[in-house]
């Protein structure tokens, strides 16, 4: 049994206190008597990340157990490799990889939970920093994505040609839909959140604001209809793809909905300068990926990083951490992990009070 003392970060208050576990939590008991000044949270969770460290998801399966271990050492413990819009035989070939790891622990890094298919279902007139490949879910291809079993969450966009199928289809394998990378507006958008639920599907979005319309006073666009459903949203807040402003009008609306992701490239954890993402050029400066034309192109933000700029924006530390610990838990359905409460996976991430990490546990193991 191994037992940390230091101030335990609870989904409604910062408790000091003492856990004691094995592979999972055994006892979570307040302790005020000499508790060191580090915090305790339970592991995070990325559910869209292309990679890190030089390493990216669509290079095959050395490459994501070596983005897996890089998030992990800042605080990921479970993770959804992700998929870029690429010819549909590199998509396959992306997933069989993901497949092969899906359900494992990596040595010395993550779970991984599963695949976030990213593309290539998404409109070919919103693709952000997506190379253009993106085509239409038909029921052929759907099955095909099916078939491997590893697929947690799609991305995709509801106006596309088959999308209604797709959707239903998606949904009632249990996969995560999450509108993304759209040209649709309010109304469709709220269309196709009540057909996933008339599915019994769970919606989430694909990074809040982003490759999506943005709201006007008599064009609500997508992210109204997200935000005042009951579907779950992710948020890359390093600060570029969204402002702090607009991070905290989200964070207010779906407390319980909204949830951090990285969608970090293989360009994160390296210097600044030129890399690569889905075989474009791109260029990292001053913290931010971009295209050659300007545009953002993914990110090189890590959750301990997500995690300090909520906390600086003003966000109290117990609330900015179920960002990144129960509410994607929930989103996925992982009811043993998300928050300490005994009797769950003993994934901790331990940090200093200006939230560098100090120690990563993955099922009771420390991670170097």
């Amino acid at each position: 049994m191994t037992e940390l003392k230091g101030h335990l970060v609870l989904p409604d208050r910062i408790m000091p206190g003492q856990i004691a576990f094995s592979d999972r939590l055994h006892t979570i008991t307040p302790d005020s008597a000499a508790v060191p000044d580090r915090y305790i949270l339970p592991g995070f969770i990325d559910c869209h990340v292309h990679g890190g460290n030089g390493a990216d998801t669509m290079d095959g399966v050395q490459a994501i157990k070596a983005l897996a271990r890089f998030h992990a050492q800042h605080g990921t413990t479970t993770i959804l490799p992700t998929t870029i819009t690429s010819p549909w035989a590199d998509v396959l070939g992306a997933l069989a990889a993901i497949q092969e790891v899906t359900g494992t622990t990596i040595p010395q890094g993550p779970h991984v939970h599963g695949a976030h298919l990213e593309g290539p279902f998404v409109s070919p007139h919103k693709l952000g920093a997506q190379p253009p490949h993106a085509i239409p879910p038909t029921p052929d291809r759907v099955a095909e994505v099916l078939a491997f079993g590893c697929v947690k969450v799609v991305t995709l966009a509801p106006e596309l040609p088959h999308a209604h199928n797709a959707m239903q289809l998606f949904a009632q394998a249990g996969v995560r839909v999450s509108l993304g990378h759209t040209l649709a507006g309010y109304e469709q958008t709220e269309q196709a959140i009540c057909q996933i639920c008339n599915a019994g599907g769970t919606t989430g979005a694909t990074h809040l604001f982003n490759a999506m319309a943005g709201i006007e006073s008599r064009k609500p666009g997508p992210a109204t209809a997200l935000m005042c459903s009951d579907a779950y949203a992710e948020l890359i807040f390093d600060t570029h793809h969204v402002h702090p402003a607009t991070f905290r009008l989200a964070q207010r609306v779906m407390p319980d909905r909204l949830l951090f992701v990285t969608d970090a490239m293989r360009a994160a954890g390296l210097p600044e300068g030129p890399s690569l993402l889905g075989g474009q050029q791109v260029v990292v400066e001053q913290g931010a990926v971009r295209l050659p034309s300007g545009n953002l192109a993914g990110s090189v933000l890590t959750l301990d990083t997500a995690l300090r700029n909520a906390v600086q924006s003003g966000i109290p530390l117990h609330q900015a951490a179920v960002l990144l610990t129960r509410n994607p838990a929930r989103y996925l359905g992982l009811d043993d992990r998300g928050t300490l409460h005994a009797g769950k996976l003993a994934d901790l991430v331990v940090m200093d009070f200006e939230f560098n990490v100090q120690e990563v546990w993955v099922a009771g193991q420390r991670i170097a």
